[in-house]
């Protein structure tokens, strides 16, 4: 009998079989659109708050970075000398010690001569006021006209000027005595990280792609690591060739003029010009306020920054575009909001290492591939109206297949 009840029980029809299984897509459908959503907002939180913690632990993070960033870039030399059979050690070591003479040598080339202009600066204070006497009394003759229509126009008596008071900054020897323990402990923890990451580099990089699941996943980020790198070194190899050379022609030209220690002003050209956009300004500034202190006339201390203007502009308009060429061209806007943040997280430092920290993400971007952050919010209207405003209730939605009936 019972059998009997089973075997006559009516089964559901079509219609009510694909009405629930509409229901159990558009379920799930809700479900990972929710799940989405949350790391949606996961990320957007640990975007805004990475930041801060990189700026609050700039003492462990700034070292790391540098260090990680130098450690890329010196790999080419090091893949080079261990394609000539020296050891994974040694040839760290030697690629360390280099990178340590190069900068030490361009860092004395510029600190020397600027502690001897710190201190003839006091000297020339005197000097600097009667080469610019003519712009002064020039803009105190301008500033009388204007405080005399002020008055005229507000009929009462201008305000006494107000008194500022300066706090006198302690000595240089002070500061880097104070500095000093801190940034030794820095660069050696620094140079550690370097030579270790260079005398394992071919052993990481090799356990990293094997590691992968897959041959397609060993491939990919085989690849990653390559480009990388190579991207990495190219620009940072590229650009030091073409400010060493824009820096040789900044102390030729500063030579020619007359000018004091012309490898000064040609390093420190080299070495700003590593920050686009900024490090050229700060540098036309310097080199004004040094004519100023060595030339007697506004027009002869004016050439040595005009001169390094059209260098700077031959450079960027010609020769960078041409060298560097549009595998590593990136967008200026990127650039000045990569400039803007890293300034702001570690301050110079941050400012040098702004366009190499660009590099490394663009080219993970490319190969993970890029979030459509703005097809997530706005193809499925999660802003706009509800999900079944614009379909038909027995309809799904177009981006997802019809169930069959």
């Amino acid at each position: 009998m019972a059998e009997q009840s089973l075997e006559e029980k009516p089964s559901p029809p079509p219609a009510t079989v694909a009405h629930d299984h509409h229901e159990s897509e558009d379920e799930s459908w809700r479900r990972d659109r929710l799940l989405s959503s949350l790391n949606l907002l996961v990320a957007v939180a640990l975007f805004f708050s990475i930041p801060f913690a990189l700026k609050a632990g700039a003492a462990f993070f700034l070292p790391v970075t540098v260090a990680f960033t130098v450690a890329v870039t010196l790999v080419p030399p090091l893949e080079w000398l261990e394609r000539h059979r020296v050891p994974s050690s040694l040839a760290a070591l030697l690629c360390v010690t280099g990178a340590v003479l190069i900068i030490n040598a361009a860092i004395a080339a510029i600190l020397f001569p600027a502690m001897n202009w710190l201190t003839l600066l006091p000297q020339r204070l005197g000097k600097l006021r009667e080469t610019l006497a003519p712009l002064l009394d020039a803009y105190a003759s301008l500033q009388r006209f204007v405080d005399q229509i002020m008055s005229i126009m507000s009929q009462r008596a201008p305000h006494a000027p107000a008194q500022v008071t300066v706090t006198t900054p302690n000595s240089l020897v002070d500061l880097i005595a104070a500095s000093a323990p801190g940034a030794i402990i820095q660069m050696l923890f620094g140079l550690l990280l370097i030579y270790f990451f260079l005398s394992t580099w071919t052993r990481m990089r090799a356990t990293t792609i094997l590691s992968r699941s897959s041959l397609t996943g060993s491939i990919r980020m085989a690849r990653t690591i390559r480009d990388m790198v190579n991207a990495t070194a190219a620009y940072i190899g590229t650009i030091t060739v073409i400010n060493l050379a824009m820096g040789a022609l900044v102390s030729l030209v500063v030579w020619m003029l007359g000018m004091p220690t012309p490898l000064m002003w040609g390093g420190l050209a080299a070495l700003f010009n590593y920050v686009p956009y900024v490090g050229p300004t700060v540098t036309t500034a310097m080199l004004a306020f040094g004519g100023l202190l060595a030339f007697d006339d506004v027009y002869s201390a004016m050439l040595p920054a005009l001169a390094f203007l059209g260098i700077h502009a031959l450079e960027a308009n010609f020769i960078t575009p041409l060298l560097v060429g549009r595998r590593l061209t990136i967008n200026p806007l990127l650039i000045l909001l990569a400039l803007s943040f890293w300034g702001w997280v570690w301050g110079t430092i941050g400012a040098l290492l702004s366009v190499p920290l660009l590099i490394m993400m663009r080219v993970l971007l490319e190969s993970a591939g890029k979030p459509d952050i703005a097809g997530f919010l706005f193809e499925e209207r999660l802003l706009g109206a509800g999900h079944h405003e614009f379909h038909d209730h027995h309809e799904p939605p177009l981006d997802r297949p019809k169930p069959s009936p």
